[in-house]
This record gives structure tokens, C-alpha cells and sequence, in this order.
């Protein structure tokens, strides 16, 4: 997958989903800098807006902020080398789930 929008009422059913499929990277978006940050950063690649949060003269906006950033290096890439790490590793075996073992009753 490339870049992807994705379009309902708030957003976030659609974004929690899609994360759990690897390699997607999906983020709920209500601003310009949010979606420019979100590829340039972490590489979002699935957009998803709400049309009930946000108005289509933002929405468009929002939409030509994802689809004109471009992916950043430097510093970036450490966070998005984590990222592809904890999708190719099983869920057990994640890092984030070792973090959390003995903090959760």
C-alpha cells in the first residue's frame, strides 16, 4: 500500500482497524500540520477524517498536507525502524507487551 484516505463519520473506527493489519499505518486527522507530521515522521500511510469533526474546505486541506508531504530521514527513521520491528515480530513477543508485563492486574 502506497497512501490510502478514508472517509466516515469520525474516523477512528476505521484507523483502529487498519492498524492492526501490518504495514498499514493508519492516523485519525483534524489539522494540516497533523497530517504533514504524521508522514514526514512516522510515515502514515492511511489517512482517515471524519465528516462529522470536520468541515470539506479543511477536509481538502487536510488531504493536500497528507498527499504533498514526503518522508523524512535523520532522526525519523530510528522511530520508524521500532515501528516495522513491532509489526514483523508476533504479538507475544513485542517489545511494548514485554514493557507492560507485571504492570497490568
Amino acid at each position: 500500500m502506497e497512501r490510502g484516505i478514508f472517509f466516515c463519520g469520525s474516523g477512528i473506527g476505521p484507523a483502529v482497524a487498519a492498524n492492526k493489519i501490518p504495514g498499514v499505518r493508519a492516523a485519525v486527522v483534524e489539522n494540516e500540520w497533523s497530517a504533514r507530521d504524521g508522514v514526514e515522521h512516522v510515515d502514515v500511510n492511511l489517512l482517515t477524517l471524519g465528516e462529522r469533526v470536520i468541515g470539506e474546505s479543511l477536509a481538502k486541506s487536510i488531504v493536500d498536507a497528507y498527499l504533498s508531504a514526503k518522508v523524512q530521514g535523520g532522526r525519523h527513521e530510528r522511530r520508524r525502524d521500532q515501528i516495522r520491528a513491532m509489526e514483523s515480530s508476533p504479538r507475544a513477543e513485542r517489545e511494548e507487551t514485554k514493557l507492560l508485563k507485571g504492570r497490568v492486574p
